[in-house]
């Protein structure tokens, strides 16, 4: 456990294990709960590191709005205490928005994986309200479950019931407050890497759903046209929430683009 600190912002972050470095990138208002999965798959072979963005669980929630310039500069603050030199970044909705621009600013990234993420612009069709659906107060944990729909497909929601009542905890310990989820909101609504995806050459992979009613699928597309070196895989009957959900597939996926990369 350790903190990075920049500008007065004190930002919270764990580390497991040793290998190379994988930082966790997380999406709007969820706490770093949400790459559990991954965490238990990748931190072994791979040095697994999760932080809490902003706004969001034992990171410092200044006012708002934020800016997913103000998330890059924080992660590049967090990088530079924790000592890595080069990184796997794995963001998922507006973290996976945060990797992009990290990636186009700074220079430790050596690969993206971009899981239910838009690159922002007129073309990306995002359903107005979507991203409101998925909030709720951390205090109300029949809101929470309710609003997991919002996130998890159908089937996975009904299938397993043991693990919803788990996230419904997790999300009651480490989301965002609703201040923190307007200010992260914000950041993802101003959003638009539409004209300098071209710019970003690393290798990506980009992940969807392909029922993400958050991030409509057809922002992959968009993604690997845009992107020099992506790989675009959909999976089907999946929700925003594909790296819960499908997480099997998702780990063995990561694995294999990681192991893929030159050195």
């Amino acid at each position: 456990m350790a903190s990075a600190h920049r500008e007065g912002v004190s930002l919270y972050y764990e580390v497991d294990c040793e290998g190379e470095t994988v930082a966790f990138l997380g999406d709007i208002g969820l706490g770093a709960w949400q790459w559990g999965w991954q965490h238990a798959a990748l931190a072994g072979p791979y040095e697994a590191l999760v932080y809490d963005m902003r706004g969001t669980g034992r990171s410092d929630a200044p006012p708002g709005p934020y800016l997913v310039g103000d998330f890059a500069a924080d992660l590049e603050a967090v990088l530079a205490d924790h000592g890595s030199p080069r990184v796997h970044l794995v963001g998922a909705g507006l973290g996976g928005m945060v990797a992009l621009q990290y990636a186009r600013e700074y220079g430790r990234a050596r690969s993206l994986t971009l899981i239910g993420t838009s690159p922002g612009g007129p073309r990306a069709d995002l359903p107005e309200g979507a991203r409101e659906e998925l909030f709720a107060p951390p205090t109300d944990p029949e809101a929470l479950r309710d609003s997991l729909s919002a996130l998890l497909s159908d089937d996975f929601v009904s299938e397993h019931p043991d693990v919803i009542e788990g996230i419904v905890e997790w999300r009651a310990a480490g989301d965002a407050a609703r201040a923190g989820w307007e200010a992260q909101n914000a950041a993802f609504e101003t959003f638009d890497a539409s004209d300098w995806l071209y710019e970003v050459t690393v290798p990506a992979l980009v992940l969807h759903g392909e029922d993400d009613g958050i991030v409509p699928v057809q922002n992959a597309r968009l993604l690997a046209e845009g992107l020099p070196k992506a790989t675009r895989e959909v999976y089907e009957g999946a929700g925003h929430g594909v790296w819960i959900e499908r997480s099997r597939p998702v780990n063995d996926r990561l694995s294999g683009f990681f192991e893929s990369i030159p050195e």
